[in-house]
């Protein structure tokens, strides 16, 4: 398959065949990492990784993916660029694609990686916007096939606010996948109509389903991997954290619910998750509302049906594979 010169802005964009190739070349580079090998293809190149949004595990996958792959990476946070703010997006996105050969972008507005992809010519990836976070559930799905052997087939539940960028792009990939989807959580946090319409043909050519519902009791018996999110995104105005907490409270994934829905039921979170009192912001959280546990409870995070961690490392060889497939010209000896 050609990727070469291709942006990688929603899971929606890419046909099943390419994104299963995308997890296929993952494994490929985490076993040379695992064993060593180094896979120096580009000596030559350079990226742009430009971050409205700050993030741990984000900002290391593309670092240390594009180190691996031999790059020159510039990192630009908010104040290090000047990218919708003396300068247009269409402009810096021209600038930019005359010093390097990839750029990633994370932020906000979908709008905005989207016109960097339309006036840049080399390629755009999207490290998180308000409507999607693809390069987080490539990691997701390789993390489950690692652990199940096979994706097509498992029921993967959301729980919690259902309509966010993670929740979005997992159940566009579970669509793609042959994955069951169930998005459950409160009425006023379900997916919208929009991105349900999209999935659903998706799902039923490949075999699936997508469930939207409001009512824990779809997880039992059915789901094989249960996924939570924090209940406030960054960006969001912390004076909603009571509002969500009642809201959302009734969805935190504890014990009880992994058991309910298999024995074998894993557990899966983007990061960072809430999980204890060891951050500033959960301290903050429990100073004002009594609540020691968000989204999970320590029980189920620090349990071993969490795979959180290795999730998180999957971060590192999916987007390497997504740079080194929108990069690589078989033609062109690198």
């Amino acid at each position: 398959m050609d990727f070469y010169g291709r942006d990688f802005l929603r899971i929606l964009d890419f046909n099943e065949e390419e994104l299963r190739y995308m997890l296929a070349t993952a494994k490929k580079f985490k076993e040379m990492k695992r064993e060593g090998r180094s896979h120096k293809v580009f000596p030559n190149k350079n990226i742009a990784i430009l971050f409205e949004k700050t993030s741990t595990r984000t900002r290391c996958s593309f670092e240390v993916a594009g180190y691996d792959l031999g790059m020159g990476v510039t990192y630009l946070d908010p104040t290090g660029s000047q990218m919708g703010h003396k300068e247009s997006i269409a402009d810096t996105a021209r600038v930019l694609s005359r010093f390097y050969d990839g750029i990633e972008y994370r932020g906000f507005d979908q709008k905005i990686v989207d016109d960097l992809a339309k006036y840049a010519s080399v390629p755009v990836w999207n490290g998180l916007t308000d409507e999607c976070h693809p390069t987080q559930v490539l990691a997701d799905f390789m993390t489950m096939e690692e652990h199940f052997g096979h994706l097509k087939g498992l029921t993967l539940a959301f729980v919690g606010d259902a309509r966010n960028n993670v929740a979005n792009s997992l159940m566009a990939m579970s669509a793609k996948m042959g994955v069951n989807y169930i998005a459950c959580g409160p009425e006023a946090l379900k997916p919208s109509d929009e991105i349900v319409e999209k999935c659903r043909p998706i799902a039923e050519k490949n075999g699936c389903t997508i469930t939207v519902t409001n009512d824990l009791s779809a997880l039992n018996g059915k789901a094989d991997a249960i996924y939570a999110d924090v209940w406030l995104s960054m960006g969001e105005d912390k004076e909603m954290w009571g509002e969500r907490i009642k809201l959302l409270k009734p969805y935190q994934v504890t014990m009880e619910m992994m058991n309910q829905a298999k024995p074998e039921t894993v557990f899966l979170h983007a990061l960072p998750s809430f999980h204890d009192l060891n951050t500033s912001v959960a301290r903050d959280v429990y100073e004002k509302f009594d609540l020691r546990e968000m989204e999970v409870t320590n029980e189920v995070f620090e349990s071993e049906r969490s795979i959180v961690f290795d999730e998180a490392e999957n971060r590192m060889h999916t987007i390497k594979a997504v740079m080194f497939l929108t990069m690589y010209k078989k033609e062109e000896k690198q």
